[in-house]
């Protein structure tokens, strides 16, 4: 349950601590070896200039907070565990001693890219029994696997920062054994953006909050009968969407029905390679680490077809078919009907909504995916 909102105001002139990670000009999720402020030697010369002018005006209101009186903090972000171990992830920022960025809600999109992250930051991190150090990347992100065995099903994490109360996040352990899992998209699939309209997208993301966005219809449904019949089984949420909103797209899952999990999503704004992150990259390598990490599950991808799903979804179908059992896709244009096709011996389908998928993937599937 989210604590209340903490609404106290800045000091002058300082960043908004916000209540969730900013762009940022780190590299996205992992570490960045070359440690932070640092742009590699072949990237175009106008990116490393950005992205040092950047890092550079960073660490200067950094400065300037910790004056203030500003502290690392913390926000956690649900992660997943599997037979290598559990991926943590979070992210650190400076905010005012009286502030905790976690409790923050119910404040508009542009409020949530506010923030001041925090590279390099050590933070403790109590998972499965075990506690190591772990330190934040090049745009304060946590994104680390420790080397725990939890049993299935939620277990708790825990993130300490010197100064401030132990932070609470959570990791879903999927079970042993071979398991039907789903990755599910976010803009047009759980909830309804319309990317097909960028302005109408723009304004839904950055002028409204989490409590305003309405489901996509039948979807929630989908995926808890795919996942019906195995407790603990993993539902991941991948999202081109920014670390930002991590928070708010976890919070409108569980006011809506979906089921929990994780939600990977990206950084926004310059990398030290580009200008702006490839969010096909991102999709394609994250499913990859999921396909590499969590071996026996053999995943149903659900989407829509507005944007790449389509042709991300087939390539990974194509490349790891033991892996893939079928591939469900949201169609967003208008007097759509359903389709029945395959990716070799992979099922893709493509309907309106998520109750028009499940009655298309229900004979592929078998019983244990059907409505009833």
């Amino acid at each position: 349950m989210s604590a209340p909102s903490d609404d106290r105001t800045p000091p002058p002139h300082a960043p908004d601590p916000g209540p969730g990670p900013g762009p940022g000009p780190g590299p996205g999720p992992g570490p960045d070896a070359r440690g932070p402020g640092h742009a590699p030697a072949d990237a175009p010369r106008g990116v490393r200039l950005a992205y040092a002018a950047l890092t550079r005006g960073r660490d200067a209101a950094a400065g300037l907070a910790r004056r203030l009186g500003w502290t690392p903090a913390l926000l956690a972000y649900p992660g997943y565990a599997g037979p290598d171990g559990a991926r943590v992830l979070g992210r650190v920022l400076l905010a005012p001693r009286a502030t905790e960025p976690s409790r923050r809600t119910g404040l508009p999109g542009w409020r949530r890219f506010l923030t001041l992250e925090l590279p390099g930051e050590a933070v403790e991190v109590q998972v499965g029994g075990r506690t190591t150090s772990v330190r934040s990347d090049g745009s304060g992100l946590l994104d680390a696997v420790v080397d725990v065995d939890p049993p299935s099903g939620e277990t708790p994490v825990l993130l300490r920062v010197p100064g401030r109360p132990a932070l609470e996040g959570v990791v879903h352990t999927v079970p042993a054994g071979r398991v039907r899992g789903v990755v599910c998209d976010v803009d047009d699939t759980v909830w309804i953006t319309g990317l097909s309209s960028p302005l109408l997208a723009a304004w839904r993301t950055v002028a409204r909050s989490s409590a305003d966005r309405h489901p996509v219809p039948g979807v929630a449904r989908l995926l808890r009968t795919l996942v019906r019949g195995t407790p603990a089984a993993p539902v991941v949420y991948l999202s081109n969407g920014a670390w930002n909103l991590n928070g708010p797209v976890v919070r409108f899952l569980r006011r809506t029905g979906f089921p929990a999990g994780p939600v990977l999503m990206t950084d926004w704004g310059v990398t030290p390679e580009r200008w702006f992150r490839d969010g096909r990259a991102h999709k394609r390598e994250t499913l990859e680490r999921l396909v590499r990490e969590l071996p026996d599950v053999r995943w149903v991808l659900v989407g829509d077809d507005g944007e790449h799903d389509p042709e991300i979804y087939r390539d990974l179908a194509r490349r790891h078919p033991d892996h893939v059992e079928a591939v469900a896709l949201r169609q967003v244009g208008r007097d759509a009907r359903p389709v029945v096709d395959a990716e070799g011996d992979v099922p893709v389908v493509a309907a309106p909504d998520g109750d028009a998928l499940l009655d298309a993937l229900a004979p592929l599937l078998g019983s244990r995916s059907s409505r009833s």
